[in-house]
C-alpha cells in the first residue's frame, strides 16, 4: 500500500501533467501548443502551427532558434501534457525587428489574425493565456516589457497591455508586478510577479462599442481574471471604460523597452549578452458574446 507521503506525491505529479480547466466557450484562436508539434514546424504557416511563421522576430531569425519547450514546467490551467505543451518566447542581442534598434522583440501573433476585419476585434471576446518564469533566463525588470497586447490596425495604439518591469515614466509603480494597462497607459490592476508559480490571466474585451464615451453612454470595457496554478479564474477587475476602437491584432512574446531615452523605438540602452524567456501555456481567445468565461 502507498504511504501517504507517496500519495501526495503521486497525486501533485498527476496535477503538473494536466490542468482541470475546461474550455466552455466557442474558440476564435487557439494558441495551445500540440504536444508532438515540432519546433521547425514554426518557421512555415499550417502544418498545425497556431502562430504566423512571419512576424514578429529579428532580421535573420527563425521561430525554431527563438521558441524553447521547457520540460519541467508542468501544465497549466487549460492544458493537458497529452495533448499541449508550454512554449517559452526567448530574445537575445540579435532580437532587432526591422530597423526598430530600441527594442528587442519577438511576438508571435494567432495564425489568421488579420489586421482589419479579425473576429478577435470583434463582439465580446475574452483572452486566456498563463505565464510562467524561466529561472535560467530571467527577466531585467529594471526595463518595461510589453508582453501581451492588441495593437490597432494603424499601429499607432494598444487598446490594452499586459506589461512586466518598469514603466517609463511611472517608474513609481513595482517593477516586480504584472501590470494590465488601458489604452492610455493607466495600471488597472496589478499583481506581483510569483517566480514559483503558474500564473494565469483572462482578459475579456468588449468591442461592441467601438467609442469611448465619458459623458455617461455606453461603452467599449475591460474586464481581468485571475488565478494561479490550477485553481479556477477570478475576477479581480471588474468591466472598466476602455476605448477598443481601431481593429487590429493580438501578440504575445516580449518586446523589452531601452532605457535613457525618449526615443524607444531607435534609442537608449540595452545591455549586451541579453538571454532572457516568458513560459506562456493556455493561450487562447474565445468567443464571450453569450457570457461565457472558461474559468
Amino acid at each position: 500500500m502507498l504511504s501517504r507521503l507517496a500519495l501526495s506525491a503521486a497525486l501533485a505529479a498527476t496535477l503538473a501533467a494536466a490542468g482541470t480547466g475546461e474550455v466552455k466557450c466557442p474558440i476564435i484562436f487557439d494558441g495551445r501548443v500540440p504536444a508532438a508539434l515540432e519546433p521547425s514546424a514554426f518557421d512555415s504557416d499550417g502544418n498545425g502551427n497556431p502562430y504566423g511563421a512571419e512576424y514578429v522576430k529579428g532580421r535573420g531569425l527563425t521561430w525554431s532558434q527563438i521558441l524553447r519547450f521547457p520540460a519541467g514546467a508542468g501544465a497549466s490551467r487549460f492544458e493537458n501534457a497529452a495533448a499541449h505543451k508550454p512554449l517559452e518566447v526567448t530574445i537575445g542581442d540579435g532580437s532587432v525587428f526591422q530597423d526598430q534598434r530600441g527594442f528587442r522583440r519577438a511576438g508571435l501573433q494567432f495564425a489568421g489574425d488579420a489586421n482589419t476585419g479579425s473576429p478577435g476585434a470583434r463582439g465580446l471576446v475574452t483572452l486566456h493565456f498563463s505565464v510562467r518564469q524561466d529561472a535560467a533566463r530571467p527577466l531585467n525588470l529594471s526595463h518595461e516589457y510589453l508582453d501581451v497586447w492588441h495593437e490597432t490596425s494603424d499601429y499607432a495604439a494598444d487598446q490594452v497591455m499586459f506589461q512586466v518591469g518598469t514603466l517609463i515614466g511611472q517608474e513609481r509603480l513595482p517593477s516586480d508586478t504584472f501590470k494590465v494597462v488601458s489604452r492610455d497607459g493607466r495600471q488597472l490592476w496589478s499583481t506581483p510577479v510569483d517566480a514559483g508559480a503558474w500564473q494565469n490571466f483572462a482578459i475579456q474585451m468588449d468591442y461592441r462599442k467601438k467609442g469611448f464615451l465619458t459623458n455617461g453612454g455606453k461603452h467599449s470595457t475591460v474586464q481581468v481574471y485571475y488565478s494561479k496554478d490550477d485553481a479556477p479564474l477570478e475576477v479581480v477587475l471588474q468591466a472598466t471604460s476602455n476605448n477598443m476602437a481601431g481593429e487590429g491584432q493580438y501578440q504575445l512574446g516580449m518586446l523589452k523597452k531601452p532605457t535613457g531615452t525618449s526615443d524607444v523605438v531607435n534609442s537608449g540602452y540595452q545591455e549586451s549578452g541579453i538571454d532572457e524567456g516568458q513560459i506562456y501555456g493556455s493561450v487562447f481567445l474565445e468567443d464571450s458574446s453569450n457570457g461565457c468565461v472558461s474559468l
